[in-house]
């Protein structure tokens, strides 16, 4: 088979004295998210995708959260190491489409910035990811303003 998709999801909490990253993008807000990494759901469900899609388990697998080295990890940088995975095993991206999931703060001003530096990290144009952002309409932990969901949606081909 020459193309593979896989999905994607994550969820963190969000608390006080915590910085907002997003798709690597630091955005001024009141809360943060809270995990043993930088809690980035967008990239953190991004890996997962790709991961995924060639049945190489998750994040949890490469970078688990009971190994202190990744306390405070830029999930940009474990995301880069996903690439060379991905890379190793012959496959490219075809495209990324994600859906952020927060009641606040507003997420638009920032999508093209979070596309950016994801292109970056992953070598493709910035055409190949799409990020949207919806709010849970105060529905649920997320609609409670108590956590940020991220899916995606990763399309892999292999490599000529």
């Amino acid at each position: 088979m020459n193309i593979r998709i896989g999905n994607g999801y994550d969820i963190h909490q969000l608390g006080q004295n915590r910085a907002l990253i997003l798709g690597g993008v630091n955005i001024p807000h009141s809360l943060g998210l809270i995990g043993h990494s930088d809690a980035d759901v967008l990239t953190h469900a991004i890996m997962d995708a790709m991961l995924g899609a060639l049945s190489l388990g998750d994040i949890g697998h490469y970078f688990p959260p009971t190994d202190a080295k990744w306390a405070g990890a830029d999930s940009l940088v474990l995301l880069e190491q996903v690439k060379q995975v991905i890379d190793t095993q012959g496959w490219e991206i075809g495209n990324i489409d994600a859906v952020v999931v927060a009641e606040r703060p507003k997420l638009k001003p920032y999508l093209l910035s979070m596309r950016s530096r994801l292109a970056d990290v992953l070598q493709i144009p910035v055409e190949q990811i799409s990020i949207k952002a919806t709010t849970n309409e105060k529905l649920g932990p997320v609609g409670r303003e108590e956590a940020i969901a991220a899916y995606t949606v990763a399309l892999l081909h292999h490599k000529p």
